[in-house]
């Protein structure tokens, strides 16, 4: 087992890694910019490196800067966390290529799966259902505008390197689909370094569905059940519930299969999540990517199956089988996430960084908090506004909803305005209470 862990990576999930690795007796070092110096995975990291000043291009993102710090720190592994460059092929292997273990996927399995164009196209190998569209990236308007009349408007235009709701755009006709194309590649080249993007059919009305895998270096996968992530704004997610409210156990089986599948077509180890659009009209589903790190909301798996994800990632990492077999995966009650943000949702989610005048997080049985925060604590404006993630999990869906409509009046955050309000609106609203959510419920009740 290791000895000391490097964490590539800053706030909630920087705390998240360090409670893990005590638990299993690893010493850890963070790094972290200036922008973060008092951060509270700073003050609890048993070695904490400064890489760079605030800009994430500059510290998070400076590979260069980050294997200086492993090497200094003398760790026998670096875990990315999500989000930077925990999806990066370049920066694992160049890990990997220092003697250093990349907690994660071998490169060649991220490249196979990172790029969405690639993916797509193994998936159909695989005989994964995918969205009707192009395969590979799309030459230019030309070959959009073709593609997307045979397969009929609405279409969506997707980086086939983006993530996090960048370089895509939604198109309902050849003029918003020609400037929508070159807004997308932009963005894409912009974010990403890459501009290629691909044309798929536009659902009107679907779930956002996605299976948490677990891979070992043996050759074993185990799907440890599903997330409904349909609750979003902008394609970036709110809440997030296990099991999901729509589907049926066999639908339920048939993606956790097809995600096993993909999984091992591309030799694929450590955690990972095969997400789907579940279409509600016709009850089906298609492959929509691949995330090849942890996800944020990792902890909704975690409360149905009472296993530790993180500690799976670092065993799995240090080349230990999987502890369990499929069978032995039977996921219990019901999980809700919620993310707390730095944001005030009555004027569009505008970003509300600052100082956190006051904090008191709620407690009790079936609720858990993740959180890097505390009171005196300034929210930098450099990064992501996640404050926390509650999570609860009860018997059932109405168990967990009151748990979380509880939890959420217990929870004070005085200082930046925050995302607290919304959900326990949300949580008031019919159509979430009765599962007539979908992927474009938050931006049509929410974001007129």
């Amino acid at each position: 087992m290791f000895k000391r862990i490097l964490i590539a990576n800053r706030g909630e999930i920087a705390m998240r890694i360090i409670r893990a690795c005590r638990r299993m007796g690893i010493e850890t070092c963070v790094v972290y910019s200036t922008a973060d110096k008092e951060s509270l995975p700073v003050r609890m990291a048993d070695v904490a490196i400064c890489i760079g000043p605030g800009p994430a291009k500059q510290s998070y993102l400076n590979i260069n800067n980050l294997i200086a710090a492993a090497e200094l720190a003398d760790v026998d592994a670096i875990h990315p966390g999500f989000g930077f460059l925990s999806e990066n092929s370049h920066f694992a292997q160049i890990v990997r290529d220092c003697k250093i273990e990349f907690i994660g996927p071998l490169s060649s399995s991220m490249d196979a799966l990172g790029n969405k164009a690639k993916a797509k196209a193994l998936a159909a190998l695989a005989g994964v259902p995918t969205v009707p569209g192009s395969v590979g990236p799309v030459s230019g308007p030309e070959e959009a505008l073709a593609i997307a009349r045979k397969i009929q408007y609405p279409v969506m235009i997707k980086a086939t390197n983006g993530g996090g709701g960048r370089g895509m755009r939604i198109a309902h006709n050849d003029g918003s689909l020609v400037s929508g194309f070159e807004q997308a590649r932009r963005e894409a080249e912009a974010a990403f370094g890459s501009g290629e993007c691909i044309i798929e059919a536009y659902l009107q009305r679907a779930r956002h569905i996605e299976i948490q895998i677990i891979g070992d270096q043996h050759g074993n996968v185990v799907a440890l059940g599903e997330r409904d992530c349909s609750t979003q704004r902008r394609h970036q997610k709110l809440l997030e519930e296990s099991p999901s409210p729509v589907i049926t156990p066999a639908i339920r089986q048939q993606m956790c299969d097809d995600a096993v599948k993909l999984a091992k077509a591309a030799g694929y180890y450590n955690a990972g999540t095969v997400e789907f659009i579940y279409d509600i009209d016709r009850k089906a589903y298609f492959f929509l990517e691949m995330n090849t790190r942890i996800q944020v909301e990792h902890p909704v798996t975690e409360m149905c199956t009472g296993l530790d994800l993180i500690r799976l990632q670092i065993e799995v990492a240090a080349g230990l089988p999987l502890p369990f077999t499929q069978a032995d995966i039977k996921p219990q009650g019901h999980a809700i996430e919620v993310r707390i943000n730095a944001e005030d949702w009555q004027n569009g989610f505008a970003p509300s960084p600052g100082k956190i005048n006051m904090y008191v997080a709620p407690s009790g049985k079936g609720v858990r908090v993740d959180s890097h925060c505390y009171a005196g604590y300034t929210i930098p404006p450099n990064y992501d506004s996640m404050i926390a993630k509650l999570i609860v999990h009860g018997k059932d869906r109405a168990e967990a909803i009151q748990l979380l409509n509880l939890a959420l009046g217990e929870y004070i955050i005085e200082g930046p305005k925050t995302t607290i309000g919304f959900h326990q609106r949300l949580l008031k609203d019919a159509r979430f209470l009765n599962n007539e959510v979908t992927t474009k419920f938050v931006d049509e009740v929410f974001l007129k």
